[in-house]
């Protein structure tokens, strides 16, 4: 008698895999790139670098990733059905029918309570920091992604816990200014994130995520402009206002590029679905952050 798994075609980059290495894999490795955010609080405390502070915050990365890893093995757990009916998320393990589900969720389960019990020793407070980011995340993946315009909202509310942990792990707080600057921008991508789904699957939209069919591509694309403008104007101000070096203004031209060039990959080459695969895939947008590392570095070393 055929077993489940052959209701469906399994890929064959998952084949011959491990279960352990299934197991990693689940934990979406690629998408830990998103937690890099933490490192911001250590960008822009330049001055007050030193090897701890890059420990503690490199620990809050990796706690942050472990954390992040569950919630996708609970998300994946959920939508494992749906997902058979998605181009590409069909590939992931779970929803392939290579990984058991149950085994799944109770290696999650396990993970998440030594990453908590490492956070609560790094930080309190940062380990009740990572504990809402799950326990907000864990709502998205049951109620909260099914709401309309609260599920990039939600999105957006990652990015910013992301970056007060990364700053509470070094004792350092971040002007209203940035925090806004940072919502703002993971509403950009949480945008263009929706709109690459809507376009993706605008065939049967309904039929993997519900939410999708309270959208329209006009809807999307008149939140992004909003969402765009503010973001300029934002950084712009807190360039001026931070109570840092007023040369971190020349930071900005980098911020126009890559929001631009963000939205040229969006609307004419099609893309916009994966940010953190952006990232490492498209040279300009790569290289742009990488020069705007290097400037900020270079701005606070000179003007500090």
């Amino acid at each position: 008698m055929p077993t489940a798994k052959t209701n469906f075609e399994h890929p064959a980059s998952l084949r011959d895999y491990s279960v352990p290495r299934l197991l990693f894999l689940q934990l979406r490795p690629k998408q830990w790139s998103k937690n890099a955010l933490l490192f911001a609080a250590l960008l822009f405390s330049f001055e007050r670098l030193s090897f701890a502070a890059f420990l503690d915050t490199l620990a809050a990365f990796l706690l942050f990733c472990l954390v992040s890893g569950c919630v996708y093995i609970l998300n994946d757990y959920v939508d494992r059905e749906a997902d058979r009916n998605h181009p590409q998320k069909k590939h992931r393990p779970m929803a392939s029918g290579q990984l058991n589900p149950q085994l799944a969720l109770a290696f999650g389960g396990l993970l998440l309570l030594l990453s908590f019990a490492s956070a609560f020793a790094l930080h309190p407070l940062f380990a009740a920091v990572l504990a809402f980011y799950f326990a907000l995340n864990v709502s998205y993946s049951f109620k909260l992604k099914h709401v309309v315009i609260i599920d990039i909202l939600v999105i957006a509310a990652g990015f910013v816990l992301r970056a007060i942990a990364g700053g509470i792990v070094i004792r350092v707080s971040f002007t209203p200014w940035f925090l806004l600057c940072t919502m703002l921008l993971s509403l950009f991508l949480a945008i263009g994130k929706r709109r690459h789904e809507l376009m993706l699957l605008s065939e049967g939209k309904g039929e993997h995520r519900k939410v999708l069919a309270k959208y329209s591509v006009a809807l999307l694309d008149q939140m992004n402009s909003i969402v765009t403008t503010a973001t300029v104007i934002s950084y712009s101000l807190f360039t001026f206002t931070s109570g840092r070096t007023v040369h971190l203004m020349w930071t900005i031209p980098f911020v126009l590029y890559g929001i631009f060039r963000y939205l040229y990959l969006i609307h004419v080459e099609k893309k916009g679905g994966a940010p953190d695969r952006i990232l490492f895939e498209d040279k300009p947008v790569l290289i742009t952050v990488i020069l705007y590392i290097v400037s900020v570095i270079a701005i606070f070393a000179i003007f500090e």
